[in-house]
């Protein structure tokens, strides 16, 4: 991928925050939201074991961010800068929000090279069951 000197900047910006992150303790990632205009709207960095929150993700926190505190166009406007690219959690919440674009500078792929014993176990799912009641209270809504 090829970026300008100013999307370089973003992510080298990004890229402090996780070394800011892993400094005070916690895992070293970090993100910034960069407005239609150039200018970063917020940023944020891994606060999951100093806030004891497993969804304390730098990329989620923007996204939530966005979704409370701008409209739709700009939110679809706007490119968030990360150091890895975006777990699956924190893609539905980017998904959600309606931002724009994403720029990392890590894939999930060279992190995994980086991180010795690997990801999380996966936990069985089960399902679909009792359809017909289960639906009742959605039905319609996304109408």
């Amino acid at each position: 991928m090829t970026l300008t000197p100013q999307e370089e900047t973003f992510l080298r910006r990004a890229i402090e925050l996780a070394a800011k992150s892993r400094a005070s303790g916690d895992a070293p990632f970090g993100s910034l939201l960069v407005g239609p205009d150039g200018d970063v709207l917020a940023e944020a960095h891994n606060t999951v074991t100093s806030e004891g929150d497993i969804a304390a993700h730098p990329e989620l926190k923007l996204a939530r961010w966005a979704a409370r505190e701008l409209d739709p166009a700009t939110a679809a406007a706007t490119t968030m800068f990360t150091s890895c690219q975006p777990c699956d959690m924190c893609r539905g919440g980017i998904e959600r929000s309606g931002l724009g674009r994403v720029v990392y500078a890590l894939s999930n792929e060279q992190l995994a090279e980086l991180k010795p014993g690997g990801g999380w176990p996966l936990v069985p799912q089960e399902g679909p069951a009792l359809f017909e009641e289960a639906r009742v209270p959605v039905e319609g809504f996304y109408r």
